[in-house]
């Protein structure tokens, strides 16, 4: 009974969390990998590991659940997870640093939260 349950009621949940985050609400992207951009060696600009944590909006979910749902690799999703990050985090919706390209590798963890 119970799995039969989780079977027909886990879809529905999923499919109202990945609405509500693609929609309204966007998601949180927690992750330590090695961030950085082009610069000149030695400055604060060289990739370097960091932690971290960053609300994407609803449009960035979405783009991330689509490419999932359509088959995308791995690498295609952190692809897309970077750019982003890059966005949000490092160029602050778009306000700054234009133009600015973000690397994102040596990925230790990403997590995602609805």
């Amino acid at each position: 009974m119970e799995r039969e349950v989780k079977r027909r009621w886990q879809p529905k949940v999923r499919e109202r969390a990945r609405r509500k985050a693609s929609t309204t609400d966007g998601l949180v992207l927690s992750a330590r990998a090695r961030f950085g951009f082009t610069a000149a060696p030695g400055t604060t600009d060289d990739a370097r590991v960091r932690d971290i944590i960053q609300a994407l909006p609803p449009d960035w979910a979405d783009r991330l659940f689509t490419a999932r749902e359509q088959g995308a690799t791995e690498q295609q999703l952190q692809r897309i997870a970077a750019e982003g990050l890059a966005e949000m985090y490092f160029r602050a919706n778009n306000t700054r640093a234009h133009g600015l390209g973000v690397e994102f590798t040596d990925i230790d963890r990403v997590d995602v939260g609805l």
